[in-house]
């Protein structure tokens, strides 16, 4: 595991859950709304809002007619709550998971796919499911690694203007209409993400992901970078130009965890897990490769 300090003007002490790749960035205030939904944990609050009927408010008056599009959008309210329903009903019951995200262009012969599914493998072995976007590529490899590891391989598959497959290594499949359904899932119920190399997709999760941890959305989520080959101009950016720039503070490069193998990508998000849980994901990554 390699976390590049090169670039800052000042030197600062490691901190400790850096190393595990977990930074809890929760500061005082209230709980949002966000937090309660990607939270693993249902308050008595929760329970007890979700009992009381809902409101219901609607504008004394329109000024504007309203155009004859527009009148559908909110019957789209009931798909999109379908698919919420849908997902949090076949997914809470899965324990914990871990997200992969990567090029659905990668070929079986590139390292990284076989890296994909070594990582998985190791991380089923340890107790973990697998969850992808369903398709090929570097989502085929974790979905293999899970079923040679003896885990849960978990598709969530998205509706593309060019159909996508299901690859044949997912045991549970569900397809979504809607993006951010879809990432909603993958936040909610993996306990962190292990990004390989990507194109625009992949990014995009990567991003979504060092948002929500930079704001405090989501608390002890290892976010992982695997191949510092790929990545390192990446982050050389953000050091020398959103760093350098002020759009970032130092500490917002602690939530990049970079790794090069799958042990040391397996390692990180099983000792997160540790740390989160008090111990109880016991695993050993040595006899797991062996």
């Amino acid at each position: 595991m390699h976390k590049s300090r090169k670039g800052s003007k000042t030197k600062r002490p490691r901190r400790k859950q850096a190393k595990v790749g977990h930074v809890d960035r929760r500061g005082p205030g209230p709980v949002t709304e966000d937090e309660r939904l990607f939270s693993r944990r249902v308050s008595d609050f929760e329970v007890a809002e979700a009992r009381r009927p809902p409101k219901v408010e609607r504008l004394a008056e329109i000024l504007e007619p309203i155009p004859d599009s527009a009148l559908k959008d909110p019957w789209r309210v009931f798909r999109i709550m379908g698919e919420f329903v849908d997902g949090f009903d076949a997914l809470a019951r899965i324990g914990p998971a871990v997200a992969i995200f990567g090029s659905a262009r990668t070929p079986r012969n590139d390292p990284d796919y076989r890296a994909a599914m070594e990582t998985c493998r190791l991380l089923a072995e340890a107790g973990f499911a697998i969850m992808t976007g369903a398709g090929p590529g570097i989502m085929e490899a974790a979905n293999k690694g899970a079923q040679l590891g003896g885990g849960l391989s978990i598709g969530l598959n998205i509706e593309l203007p060019f159909e996508q497959d299901v690859n044949r290594y997912v045991d549970l499949s569900l397809t979504f209409r809607y993006f951010f359904v879809r990432k909603t899932m993958f936040v909610r119920y993996s306990e962190g993400f292990v990004i390989f190399p990507g194109g625009y997709g992949t990014m995009d999760e990567l991003f979504e992901a060092l948002t929500l941890i930079q704001t405090g959305k989501v608390h002890n989520f290892p976010l992982v970078m695997f191949n510092n080959r790929y990545h390192s101009s990446l982050v050389r950016w953000l050091k020398n130009s959103v760093l350098a720039e002020g759009k970032i503070s130092p500490e917002d490069l602690d939530i990049i965890i970079t790794a090069n193998s799958p042990e040391e990508a397996a390692q990180i998000i099983m000792e997160a897990h540790r740390s989160r849980n008090g111990g109880e994901l016991e695993v050993k990554v040595a006899d797991a490769a062996s």
